[in-house]
């Protein structure tokens, strides 16, 4: 592979209309670009439960809100795939059906094996369509929103650059009431008070783009927030829209999925000795320095561990069940040295 590749994202909005109809123009647009595109491009597409929300009709009993969701999912993504392979076909360009859960980032082996299965796609000049699978994926192990998958993908890839593309031309200095907002050039002057309101169909928004778009930044790819008009031009390098520039050195996505893209189930609070071990010599947490937690936890969960006074210490993979703490056994590994990420006081 030549060329860095590049990441790009679309959210259930820009794929379906909000009756759950195909924005066939619309992709046909983003393909066409894509095409003209000399390096690898990888699509981070969201709308299989927008799609598949009109075929999943009324249950024929009660179930859980979850399984609806992941039930839409699975009848739309057979859809969705189909849409990008016909925009694509129009340009000879085939495209692979890549769909990926959290969990395949949380471990080195599948990590390594997700990002060589990128790369032959692109050395067959093929157009990997990226899609959290919803079907498997549960709320307390997922990436949230396609934009932190986007995000992690470019980083996993080393992408030069993430495209998240949105109904407007980037992030707006306030969000339009009835008129057009002034959009901010530079991903640095955005600030919390400019966030609007998601998609109904997603689960995104401007404060998720924000997110992902600092996390592609914070791990070395330059990241955009732009419209699909201005693709075509973001993909010859020219800018547009709002710009996070890339930091001179990254973290790795998993160590960035850990610090910036991990649902937190439970905060845990530990003693000096714990601080001490986990900052300076790069411990693992075990049980012996936990004071007290805040909500049940199981392993899997993400975990913010703090200190006596409250000041964030680390995020972490729970290595075991909250029940693992009772008596306090002091050789329980609580968290493992290489499923947890360091924070400053004020992350």
């Amino acid at each position: 592979m030549a060329s860095r590749p590049v990441v790009v994202k679309l959210g259930s909005s820009l794929v379906a209309t909000d009756e759950g109809e195909p924005r066939r123009d619309l992709l046909a647009g983003v393909a066409a670009a894509i095409a003209r595109h000399e390096a690898p491009v990888a699509v981070v597409s969201s709308g299989a439960i927008a799609l598949g929300r009109r075929k999943a009709g009324s249950p024929r009993r009660r179930l859980p809100a979850l399984a609806h969701l992941q039930a839409a999912s699975a009848l739309g993504q057979a859809e969705l795939q189909q849409l990008w392979q016909q925009a694509f076909a129009a340009h000879g360009l085939h495209v692979a059906q890549v769909l990926l859960t959290a969990s395949d980032l949380t471990d080195r082996r599948p990590y390594l094996n997700v990002r060589d299965a990128l790369t032959a796609l692109f050395e067959a000049g093929a157009v990997p369509v990226i899609n959290e699978n919803d079907a498997t994926a549960t709320d307390e192990i997922s990436f949230g929103d396609n934009d932190v998958l986007a995000a992690q993908a470019a980083v996993l890839l080393r992408a030069s650059r993430l495209i998240l593309l949105t109904a407007v031309g980037g992030i707006l200095a306030s969000p339009p009431d009835g008129g057009e907002g002034t959009v901010v050039a530079d991903g640095a002057a955005v600030t919390d008070a400019m966030f609007g309101v998601g998609s109904p169909l997603g689960r995104g928004g401007v404060a998720s783009k924000v997110a992902a778009a600092r996390l592609a930044a914070a791990g070395g790819v330059e990241a955009f927030v732009a419209a699909p008009e201005s693709l075509a031009e973001l993909l010859t390098g020219r800018r547009a829209g709002t710009r996070f520039a890339a930091h001179a050195e990254g973290e790795s996505a998993f160590k960035l999925w850990l610090r910036h893209g991990m649902r937190i189930a439970s905060s845990l609070t530990i003693d000096d000795g714990a601080v001490a071990a986990v900052r300076e010599r790069g411990a693992s947490l075990l049980a012996v320095g936990v004071v007290e937690w805040s909500d049940d936890f199981r392993a899997g969960d993400g975990l913010l561990v703090a200190d006596r006074g409250g000041n964030p210490v680390a995020h972490g993979i729970a290595a075991v069940d909250v029940a693992a703490l009772a008596g306090r056994p002091r050789d329980t590994e609580v968290v493992h040295r290489d499923r947890l990420v360091l924070l400053q006081p004020t992350e």
